[in-house]
């Protein structure tokens, strides 16, 4: 028995020493309290069951759920309560936004994380928000009534009870996607008793002969609606869209599937994130304020999809929740049998068994929790298939964006032909001294006109894509307002309007991008003159203030913006009420984020007219130092800036092209035949042109070796970098300037291009006078490159600080000519073969850079080795002549003589 009761003291002492481990190995239990503000409807006992299944995930979370039942007092009660009982997170579902703010400042103040869910509040004085984005809501009902109608007919939108959050938002986004199609007419009216003879929808119904779509806020709303006109017109053809997307029995996917509903929103409860969301604030995790959740569109051709989904997501929950049920069952078990352990210690057959019995149920749980392990993963691996298919979608959108963004680069081309030929033509005398001259003008200015447009819609795409680089200089506000302004002086004598600038502080200097700042200036004057009436006015004003910043003040005497719109004005697409004139609606959008690229602000009054404030730092210490880049001249050289100033330079200093004895000759490497066309035309007279549409550029261009080219991007073979490359690497083309002309115009394509060896870089549309001056400007450049080349025939070195191609080429002709200069045998032919040219190319190569000719430039070698021969005085002339293979003594004295103006003997004589 001794032996029995050591055994059972070791067992019990043993069990009691794992008990005190296994107790200390649980973790603390974190408690979150939620407050629901309703629990009667579908999509909130969703909510409630999700958290409660994700908390059911995690062993040391415990949630107490609260419900308002729609009562403002009973949600504050219920949160004052959750505080008083010091819950390590609060979860508040408000029902009002307003309401309910004290006690959430309340519960921060005590340092009580607080999680605001579905609805926003009027404070920001909590942790995190958690909730789906309601505009997008709207935005993807307007798109389908859109999809749906073609532009065409009326939308009834049902709203809830009472004005909310989601509400609004939804009714927001569904306006700004309907604003698009005049021919879609919205009503919106309130949802109540559906059941009601007097019910708005029904008077609705009976007073309206036509209805083709109805957006309930919530899937019932949409049903309920659906039944009124079901039974009122039995034949009718309306088409109803509801939010939440719930499954199963009366949820919005089935709903779908059976055809009541067109298509629903699908709503996230976001009841497991919120679980989440509260465990990682516990853990002191980093989470955003704002956590948006996923909606997307379910319709008839997802429905079964989705609903297969949730099916399969709801029977994992299911099993979830019955394997955590069967736990505490094993765990309870567990507990009974301990104690009876315990209580039986001294019989160590009973405690063998029970022993046994512990041993086996731990087995069971360990497996059950392997399944339970399986069973999330599968979850996992469902929900990431879900987002896998939004990904697919926003990659289709992607692609949809990037075949606009390409189509707008493509409408460069045709305006650059339609630009350049009113530049020209306006540039006749004939043109210019007939009535013609004003027609021209208007078309030239409404051409200018859509480039801005074209540029604008290009700017927004790359402010959405974060691309832009501010490239601020040092600049006088002044006169940098001044130079914008003329630019509409001619409109404002023509409208008789005051147009003044006002400025105490004429030498006020302030760091901006100039091109990015002519582009706000631009909007807004063409705003405020867009809505100033005739003999108004428009009045700019430059002030200084004393916390070091800079106040530029835009102030018209127009129609102004209605007090309720003015927090719109700066929204992409945002059209005023009173606006009836047409506009792209993302020009003043564009202005507030250049003006937020300087670290400035934009505001606006509007009181008898508009006014636009733009507030900048003086000084650069706000700017980082790669946003800071030397002073540069207003003009940008890489990118031709065209406003609406049609003051043409009717003279451009060109390179005398004319005094050569023959013309020379240009490249235009371009797939567009209009474009191509028109350059002949204008260049033809100077030049000697060829054309190539890129499938040949490269070998062209080595055949016959032009003066200048000029070379677009976008080709039917190799891109326009590519030949640039290839053909600035190739010795016998590396001298050849290269201009690219093309309608990109990013920095990024800029950098290619100057990385690809390009000499200049212009975008379309173009100016033909500042083409003409480019190439006259590369070429009278390489013909002083000519000038030192003819001028050094001795001095050229590869480490000069000209290096570049031509160095070495020359550096190696003059040594192979050097090399062989007392070979009488020794021809071009030999030249050209050790040199690895044709003779052709060598011949076409030498002159394009010396602007003489091969033999001519081996004469002048053999010509300065016969005057070092002549110093030397060891051979007379003849045996010089002849050494040097030249035919006679004749001749060589004829080209001594030539060369440096006296003959050989003098030139002996002379030493």
């Amino acid at each position: 028995m001794s032996r029995i009761y050591i055994i059972a003291s070791l067992l019990f002492f043993g069990y009691l020493f794992n008990s005190c481990n296994s107790s200390n190995e649980n973790k603390e239990t974190i408690t979150i309290g939620f407050s629901q503000s309703i629990d009667n409807d579908l999509w909130r006992k969703s909510m409630d069951h999700a958290m409660e299944v994700e908390t059911s995930l995690h062993p040391n979370a415990k949630l107490i759920i609260y419900n308002a039942d729609r009562k403002v007092k009973k949600q504050i009660q219920d949160v004052e309560k959750m505080i008083q009982q010091n819950m390590d997170v609060i979860i508040i579902a408000p029902y009002e936004s307003d309401s309910i703010v004290p006690v959430i400042e309340k519960a921060n103040r005590k340092g009580i994380p607080v999680i605001i869910v579905d609805r926003k509040v009027n404070t920001l004085n909590y942790t995190a928000f958690l909730g789906a984005d309601n505009v997008e809501v709207g935005k993807l009902a307007g798109k389908q009534i859109v999809s749906l109608s073609k532009g065409k007919g009326t939308v009834v939108e049902i709203r809830g009870e009472i004005v909310t959050y989601p509400g609004i938002e939804r009714s927001k986004g569904l306006q700004q996607i309907l604003d698009k199609y005049p021919g879609i007419q919205k009503i919106s009216i309130d949802a109540d008793d559906f059941n009601s003879p007097k019910s708005n929808f029904v008077r609705l119904l009976d007073s309206l002969p036509s209805i083709d779509y109805v957006f309930g806020f919530n899937d019932l709303i949409a049903y309920n609606a659906w039944k009124i006109a079901k039974e009122k017109r039995p034949n009718n053809k309306i088409k109803f869209i509801g939010v939440d997307g719930l499954n199963g029995t009366n949820g919005g996917v089935e709903f779908v599937k059976e055809g009541v509903l067109t298509g629903t929103i699908l709503y996230p409860t976001g009841g497991a994130e919120a679980i989440k969301l509260a465990l990682k604030i516990k853990n002191k995790e980093i989470v955003p304020k704002i956590n948006k959740l996923n909606t997307t569109l379910i319709d008839t051709l997802n429905a079964e999809i989705m609903s297969s989904q949730f099916d399969k997501i709801s029977l994992q929950q299911s099993d979830i929740e019955n394997q955590q049920h069967f736990i505490k069952e094993q765990l309870q078990k567990y507990s009974s049998q301990s104690n009876l352990l315990k209580a039986l210690i001294v019989l160590s057959l009973v405690i063998f068994l029970f022993a046994i019995h512990s041993i086996y149920s731990r087995i069971i749980i360990s497996r059950k929790k392997k399944e339970l392990e399986l069973t999330n993963a599968k979850i996992i691996s469902q929900r990431n298939e879900i987002e896998k298919f939004a990904d697919e979608i926003k990659r289709s959108n992607e692609v949809r964006l990037n075949f606009f963004t390409g189509l707008s680069h493509e409408f460069k081309t045709p305006l650059t032909l339609i630009m350049s030929s009113t530049e020209s033509l306006m540039e006749e005398e004939k043109i210019r001294d007939s009535k013609l001259i004003e027609e021209m003008k208007l078309i030239y200015k409404n051409s200018n006109r859509l480039l801005r447009l074209i540029n604008q819609l290009l700017d927004f795409r790359k402010v959405e894509e974060q691309k832009f680089t501010l490239q601020a200089s040092k600049t006088n506000i002044y006169d940098f307002t001044n130079e914008v302004m003329i630019n509409f002086k001619a409109e404002a004598a023509r409208r008789n309007i005051d147009f003044q600038l006002s400025c105490k502080n004429q030498n006020l200097e302030l760091f901006i991008d100039r091109n990015l700042m002519d582009k706000v200036y631009f909007n807004l004057l063409s705003n405020a003159f867009k809505f100033t009436p005739d003999n108004g006015k428009i009045n700019i004003s430059i002030v200084e203030n004393q916390d070091n910043t800079v106040k530029i003040s835009f102030k018209d005497s127009g129609i102004g913006i209605p007090d309720n719109e003015l927090s719109n004005v700066f929204q992409p697409f945002f059209k005023a009420s009173n606006n009836s004139k047409n506009s792209s609606g993302i020009g003043l959008h564009l202005s507030k984020e250049f003006v937020f690229l300087h670290h400035g602000a934009i505001d606006l009054k509007s009181k008898q007219g508009s006014e636009f404030v733009i507030t900048l730092l003086k000084g650069n210490n706000h700017l980082a130092n790669d946003e800071i880049v030397e002073n540069i001249e207003n003009k940008n050289i890489a990118q031709n800036i065209i406003t609406d100033h049609l003051e043409l330079e009717s003279e451009v200093e060109n390179f005398n092209l004319a005094a050569d004895s023959e013309k020379h000759s240009i490249l235009i490497i371009e797939d567009n035949s209009d474009l191509v066309a028109f350059l002949q035309a204008k260049l033809s007279k100077e030049y000697t042109v060829y054309t190539s549409d890129g499938s040949d550029a490269i070998e062209k261009a080595i055949e016959i070796i032009p003066d200048i080219i000029i070379c677009d991007i976008n080709l039917v073979d190799k891109d326009g970098y590519e030949i640039s490359k290839a053909l600035k690497k190739d010795l016998r083309s590396s001298h050849i300037p290269i201009i690219i002309l093309t309608a990109q115009s990013s920095k990024e394509a800029v950098l290619k291009g100057l990385q690809s060896g390009v000499d200049q870089y212009l975008t379309k549309p173009f100016s033909l006078s500042i083409l003409k001056q480019s190439l006259s400007s590369l070429l009278f450049n390489r013909e002083k490159l000519r000038y030192y080349y003819t001028n050094n025939i001795y001095r050229v070195e590869p480490e000069s600080r000209f290096g570049n191609p031509e160095q070495t080429f020359i550096t190696k002709m003059n040594e192979i000519i050097q090399g062989n200069v007392e070979n009488p045998k020794f021809s071009v032919e030999d030249l050209a073969d050790k040199m690895s040219v044709s003779r052709v190319q060598l011949y076409r190569k030498v002159k394009a850079i010396m602007g003489i000719n091969i033999s001519d430039h081996i004469n002048n070698i053999k010509l300065e080795k016969a005057a070092e021969l002549l110093k030397l005085n060891e051979m007379n002339i003849s045996e010089i002549a002849y050494s040097l293979g030249f035919s006679s003594p004749n001749y060589f004295s004829t080209a001594f003589k030539n060369k440096f103006g006296v003959s050989p003997k003098e030139y002996k004589t002379s030493l």
